[in-house]
């Protein structure tokens, strides 16, 4: 049997403004190819959590290990050698709106590689097909669907193959086809880059349907209150607010992703 290979280790971590706690005692372990997903009620810390995760904000105490490599211990360089192997989709997208769809997923290319600008346009209209734009190099992100934005900014979350995916809420504003459009490309993109998918979102359908692995932050008790994968969680798990979550209030242990 093989054992799971933690990619992202998070000990005692506590995430705080100032002197206001907003999440404590975090312990939980991303293994290599989950597709790993931070859950939780409005105002728990995904989002925030998600921050200290790719670099953006330090930790009040405890610690976030990519491998071995204790990230907020490490020299600025290194930890930004770290953020280069992520490709992160923010929830609005974050496309350069003044820039092409071609112009924007090369930004990183031409930020980090010394590739030929010829290459880089092949690996442009590579990427975009892959995310189901080809053909689509020249036109603006506000010609576009708010699904079609959604998978241009993807595209350029993965223009340099990385080995971590971070998504932050990428379902908000799709309607439920799109929604499930981008579940299903999130799982293909996972099966051929070998990337360890993380995803903030609260959308149950998503969770059900793509998650291999979980957190559950709660933000009465400010905390996490449960770990592993959401199908588990649901039959096994007796905590009654991670129950309530899971099962829309219901209390009803099926999964239904329709």
């Amino acid at each position: 049997m093989t054992h799971p290979v933690p990619a992202i280790t998070v000990k005692g971590l506590t995430m705080a403004y100032g002197s206001y706690v907003l999440q404590r005692d975090l312990d939980f372990a991303i293994n290599r190819g989950d597709i790993f997903v931070i859950m939780g009620g409005s105002g728990c810390g995904k989002s925030t959590l998600l921050r200290h995760m790719v670099g953006l904000k330090q930790p009040a105490s405890g610690s976030i290990s990519y491998g071995d490599a204790d990230f907020w211990t490490l020299a600025e360089d290194d930890r930004a050698t770290i953020i280069r192997r992520a490709g992160v989709l923010y929830q609005s997208g974050a496309l350069w709106s003044s820039m092409t769809l071609a112009e924007n997923v090369a930004l990183p290319l031409q930020h980090y590689t010394d590739l030929r600008p010829e290459v880089i346009a092949e690996l442009v209209s590579f990427k975009l097909s892959l995310v189901g734009l080809a053909g689509f190099e020249a036109f603006y992100p506000a010609e576009l669907s708010g699904g079609m934005r959604k998978r241009a900014a993807l595209a350029r979350a993965i223009a340099l193959d990385p080995d971590f995916l971070f998504f932050d809420e990428p379902s908000a504003g799709l309607d439920p086809i799109s929604a499930r459009n981008l579940d299903q490309l999130i799982l293909e993109l996972r099966e051929s880059l070998g990337a360890t998918v993380i995803i903030v979102t609260h959308e149950l359908a998503s969770i059900y349907a793509i998650a291999t692995n979980s957190v559950f932050l709660d933000s009465e008790t400010r905390t996490m209150l449960a770990t592993g994968d959401p199908k588990i969680l649901l039959r096994e798990c007796a905590d009654p607010t991670v129950l309530n979550f899971l099962t829309r209030g219901t209390g009803q242990r099926e999964v239904r992703t329709v």
